[in-house]
């Protein structure tokens, strides 16, 4: 869905609908000439002070509730500051963006927020004397395409519902800027090889924000069932990603088909699916699932509350994956071979993750009663790593671990698990030929 129209049009009706966005043009929001909401790159009067002083700063912004886990509350710290390092425009001011984009950038080597784009103008100068962002930076959906004339951005991290992906990545590369988008890429294997084709058409990169990819703990675990000597031949792998959605925030987002184009699986479910993928570096070649909702539950109305699916990889392994959106927080996988397994639990969180192994004893074939052996390394932020190399990839003309063509494989694979809950039966899936077929320059070891 493309928010770049007249606000009258049916389209951007529907949106607000759906949203409840105060979203408008800039003459509708309010805002001058002396601001990029109407007109990117104008200046301030003299004497106008666009960043309020540190001693000025505003309270952390209120979030409506996503879970029924009552312990969640809003994390957002207040960070200033700025330096050379790679311009992101962060698109999309929501609970992400605010509790972990934005504070991840003071763990980042190599990344900088330049410009905030939000349809909230009063959130957005919020946020921008949070982060010391100019007012003639901030942009809202409508004047975003401006963003062409600003020296200060070369890459755009879209933070939006899933449905608005490819319309601002379309319009970031024409813009002439490098693309980080989040997960799920999109809504449709069409949308996501649109993004792809607008970027390359552009000579722009475009990366998929598959943080656990860029984690220590789950690469350590991919080294593990890819090197054989520590596990074994890998044989199963199960996985479960749930939450319980928050029953006061039914019409948030995730739960509107029009702008999630799923629920479980494309939200949480996604974390097993891409992750044993990563884990294995192989491709699925067949997929079983089956999907349910709770009659009469109004979060699921449109989308699914639960889906259940096991792949079948080339080498023999069968990942079994479970994803609920009406479950307690549960976000763990345990990778099983013959001389041993590896668990993450939590596996899938922002923060807090955990690795324990369990193996045979060396140089005895004998049974023997298995220690549990704990990993802990330092943590480090999941997306700051991401960040940074993304930065890395723009700086030296590098296709990024995580391109677009990473995210249309997870979207090819998602339809078929649909197709195969829709109809009861198995779905072959084309077979592809090497490892990580799809992903560009690994990353540094941080």
């Amino acid at each position: 869905m493309d928010m770049h129209t007249d606000a009258s049009s049916p389209d951007r009706r529907r949106f607000l609908r759906l949203t409840g966005s105060a979203v408008a043009t800039a003459g509708i929001l309010g805002l001058g000439g002396q601001s990029a909401w109407a007109q990117a790159g104008a200046t301030p009067a003299a004497g106008d002070s666009h960043v309020a002083p540190a001693k000025d700063l505003p309270a952390a912004i209120s979030l409506p509730p996503m879970q029924e886990d009552k312990s969640e509350k809003s994390r957002m710290p207040v960070q200033l500051g700025k330096d050379s390092r790679l311009g992101l425009a962060i698109v999309g001011l929501g609970r992400l963006s605010l509790e972990e984009i934005l504070p991840a950038l003071a763990n980042s080597k190599r990344c900088r927020v330049t410009a905030l784009v939000s349809g909230d103008p009063a959130k957005a100068r919020q946020v921008a004397a949070m982060y010391d962002v100019p007012e003639t930076s901030l942009y809202d959906y409508q004047t975003f395409d401006q963003i062409r004339n600003n020296p200060d951005v070369q890459a755009v991290y879209i933070v939006l519902p899933n449905a608005l992906h490819k319309a601002f990545t379309e319009r970031a590369a024409k813009a002439g800027k490098h693309v980080l988008c989040e997960k799920p890429m999109a809504t449709s294997v069409a949308d996501c090889q649109v993004m792809i084709d607008a970027c390359k058409a552009a000579g722009r990169l475009l990366m998929i924000a598959y943080r656990i990819q860029y984690e220590p703990l789950n690469r350590q675990v991919k080294d593990w069932a890819r090197g054989g000597s520590v596990l074994g031949k890998i044989k199963l792998i199960t996985m479960a990603n749930c939450q319980n959605q928050s029953k006061e925030n039914i019409r948030q987002w995730r739960h509107i088909k029009a702008l999630a184009g799923g629920g479980a699986l494309p939200d949480i479910g996604l974390y097993c699916l891409n992750t044993a993928r990563f884990l294995l570096g192989e491709e699925p070649i067949e997929v079983l699932a089956t999907q349910y909702s709770t009659e009469g539950d109004a979060r699921f109305a449109e989308v699914e509350e639960a889906i259940l699916w096991q792949m079948r990889f080339p080498g023999g392994v069968r990942a079994q994956c479970t994803a609920s959106y009406a479950g307690f927080t549960s976000r763990q996988y345990r990778v099983l071979g013959e001389k041993g397994w590896a668990n993450m639990d939590p596996a899938f969180g922002y923060n807090g993750l955990q690795l324990k192994r369990s193996r045979m004893a060396e140089d005895t074939d004998e049974f023997m009663a298995p220690g549990i052996e704990q990993i802990t390394p330092q943590e480090k932020n999941q997306f700051a790593l991401e960040m940074d190399h993304f930065a890395e990839c723009v700086a030296g003309g590098k296709q990024p671990w995580t391109p677009g063509e990473e995210g249309l494989q997870d979207q090819r694979i998602m339809e078929a698990i649909y197709e195969s809950a829709r109809t009861g039966r198995a779905v072959e899936l084309a077979p592809v030929k090497g490892l990580d077929a799809f992903r560009g320059t690994e990353p540094t070891k941080p």
